[in-house]
């Protein structure tokens, strides 16, 4: 239980000193991690298990949604994206659909993976 508690609190320390890049990033993390546990599920036929890991990854595309700045002509471009999988992942878990879910996780990869290069450029300035 302690060691529980220790990692819960450097958890927690990670995300409180986080820059807003790495939060991105710490949620493209967890967006790819729940999908995987997701697709695990719907091979493992457990049911509630797919379902809890593809509302994860929803909750965690409606929250890039809602943070897009529409000041600049690319988060239109990123609202799309963001429709698309979210449509994308309500029709995966109707069928508990496994490619769905494959096809989710390669947006997700690579978008990480752009973000990624963006930080790297950044921080390299």
């Amino acid at each position: 239980m302690l060691a529980n508690s220790g990692y819960a609190a450097y958890a927690n320390n990670k995300i409180m000193t986080a820059s807003k890049g790495e939060l991105t990033l710490m949620l493209y993390e967890g967006a790819i991690k729940f999908c995987n546990i997701a697709i695990a599920a719907v091979e493992q036929r457990d049911i509630q298990k797919a379902h809890i890991n593809i509302i994860k990854v929803e909750r965690i595309i409606e929250e890039f949604q809602s943070t897009l700045n529409y000041k600049y002509p690319v988060a239109k471009d990123f609202s799309n994206v963001y429709e698309y999988l979210q449509e994308r992942l309500a029709q995966a878990n109707i069928k508990k659909d496994k490619e769905i879910l494959e096809e989710v996780l390669k947006h997700l990869r690579s978008m990480r993976d752009a973000w990624k290069e963006v930080m790297r450029k950044t921080n390299a300035q």
